[in-house]
């Protein structure tokens, strides 16, 4: 792997550590209710999914290894996209909430991305 491979993969690692740090924070302003402790607790979990299989998928095993684990992720930051739009923040957090959500779509987009030129 070059070394700009090798750059890329870590920042994505990393952009996707960032993100899942982002969507922790964001729950935490969440007004108090049953739902949002519900919705939050999916989207974190789902938050987190997409950098730890990300992480799986570089140290996969081949490349079906790989390949699962990039649909993993793109699965997965769908979904946070999904709980996200079921949340309903505060005013002053729909900014926020807008930000994550594009922050989820790109990800997707950029899973989906890697996904075909794995074919």
């Amino acid at each position: 792997m070059t070394e700009i491979q090798n750059s890329k993969r870590f920042d994505l690692e990393d952009r996707t550590l960032n993100y899942t740090r982002s969507v922790s924070r964001y729950c935490k302003t969440l007004p108090k209710s049953v739902s949002h402790y519900e919705f939050g607790k999916q989207l974190v979990r789902s938050a987190g999914s997409v950098g730890a299989n990300y992480i799986e998928a570089n140290e996969a095993l081949s490349k079906k290894d790989f390949i699962m684990r990039v649909k993993i992720c793109r699965k997965e930051a769908k979904e946070r996209r999904y709980w996200l739009e079921l949340t309903e923040p505060d005013q002053r957090e729909f900014e926020s909430r807008k930000k994550l959500i594009q922050e989820s779509t790109e990800l997707m987009k950029i899973f989906g991305a890697i996904l075909e030129k794995s074919k």
